[in-house]
């Protein structure tokens, strides 16, 4: 017998966001370890690069204490781990050795990479080499015991690195190929974008513990410029730690790398050596203007406005720090690590995105020019092409995600209550 139903409509205050996957209290416990060492480090002097990397330490430690001792998140059924038993290491052994073959050839091919362009031996990222060089050696032999340990325990602990080393070792050919694609597409993440954060964590750092707060305190555009160079010194130490921890006891592996050729032509473009948004490149915005602290210029002689636009920046570059803290160890580009619903999350899909471009469009100015007016159409319309830009990236990565069903309840939750998404409604008349 059929009945009429009438569908009650869904209340803001009944649509539920959808759970995070990390949680507030792992990004405050890293935030709290890295301003606790940042204190030190001002506090005598220590601007170096060891200094640099002990604040990544300082960051990361936490939050794994924090993730496995509150969150517990190695109990995770997503981990794929089952510690309520320990499968006999003659049972696995064979495994694990297949295994290690896959991950030794997938480490050795990313040494050749780094050996054969020079650029990874120029400037900041020859200190990113060294640091890889000596951790190597440790990384190889710990991942014997590690693998061996961890495979006893995995529910299927036949992954893309076990896929590859029996396609090295010709075990079986019946081997899966999807899973070598998404094996070596996640080391090239980590291979590419790890020698990146290594190179670039001692400058920011340096630049910002060694300031001279006595002069910084009396002049509104050098106090913005280095809170700014602080939040850029939180968002590279949480995303080193990202990609230095891709662990699945932490619950913080990489669940897929990002298949689509397109989503890693728009990634890839906004860095180096690739970057088309450096001095020099394609979408270089700058000629023409007064450079990125053109704000600094056309607003010379007016301290209110200058103080109250260096509070906007800051708060623009907190917010892109925010994004990052908010993954806590699992930040990551190109990769589905875990679907983030809290934080700035909350209020829009991409914040680091839509923070990021508004702060360059508020530094640079690009509508006022010292040349002619063509200049000032072409440095907007430059920088409205590096807006596409990371447009693109943020569908391709919606589209990598979306695959993931939690995903797909989340943006649309974001459709209904996200604060930005209705804004733009609103702006569009969609609302």
């Amino acid at each position: 017998m059929l009945h009429n139903t009438v569908l009650a409509p869904v209340t803001r205050a009944s649509d539920t966001r959808p759970r995070s996957a990390v949680s507030g209290g792992s990004g405050l416990a890293g935030l709290a370890g890295l301003l606790s060492w940042v204190a030190v480090a001002r506090a005598y002097g220590m601007d170096g690069p060891y200094s640099a990397l002990i604040n990544v330490v300082a960051c990361g430690l936490p939050m794994v204490l924090w993730s496995l001792l509150v969150d517990k998140v190695h109990r995770n059924p997503s981990t794929g781990i089952d510690w309520s038993t320990a499968k006999p290491l003659r049972a696995t052994y064979e495994i694990s050795l297949t295994k290690l073959a896959g991950l030794w050839l997938t480490w050795a091919g990313i040494g050749v990479i780094y050996g054969l362009e020079r650029f990874y031996w120029q400037e900041d990222y020859s200190f990113a080499m060294w640091c890889l060089g000596v951790v190597a050696p440790v990384l190889f032999v710990m991942s014997i015991p590690y693998v061996l340990w961890l495979d006893r325990h995995l529910v299927e602990p036949r992954d893309g690195a076990w896929a590859l080393g029996a396609w090295l070792m010709g075990l079986d050919e019946q081997v899966d190929r999807e899973a070598i694609y998404g094996h070596v597409r996640a080391w090239a993440v980590k291979g590419f974008f790890l020698a990146f954060m290594l190179a670039i964590v001692p400058p920011g750092f340096g630049d910002f513990v060694r300031a001279d707060t006595s002069l910084i305190l009396h002049d509104p555009v050098a106090l913005a410029n280095w809170l700014i160079t602080f939040m850029f010194v939180v968002d590279v130490a949480f995303a080193t730690v990202g990609y230095i921890l891709t662990l699945r006891p932490l619950d913080s592996h990489i669940r897929s790398a990002n298949p689509f050729a397109a989503a890693w032509m728009a990634a890839l473009i906004c860095y180096p050596p690739f970057v088309l948004m450096a001095d020099g490149g394609v979408l270089d915005y700058h000629p023409g203007t007064r450079g990125p602290d053109g704000w600094t210029v056309w607003l010379a002689g007016h301290p209110i406005l200058l103080a109250a636009t260096g509070a906007v920046l800051v708060g623009l570059t907190a917010i892109y720090a925010w994004a990052t803290v908010a993954f806590g160890l699992r930040f990551s580009n190109l990769t589905h690590r875990g679907i983030l619903t809290h934080g700035p999350y909350r209020f829009s899909r991409h914040p680091a995105y839509l923070s990021k471009n508004l702060f360059w469009f508020i530094s640079t100015l690009p509508f006022l020019t010292t040349g002619s007016w063509l200049d000032s159409v072409r440095a907007t319309g430059l920088m409205a092409a590096t807006a596409g830009v990371y447009y693109w990236r943020a569908r391709t990565e919606e589209r990598h995600l979306g695959l993931d069903p939690e995903y797909r309840a989340y943006s649309e939750w974001m459709a209904r209550n996200g604060m930005v998404p209705r804004f733009f409604g609103w702006v569009t008349g969609k609302r």
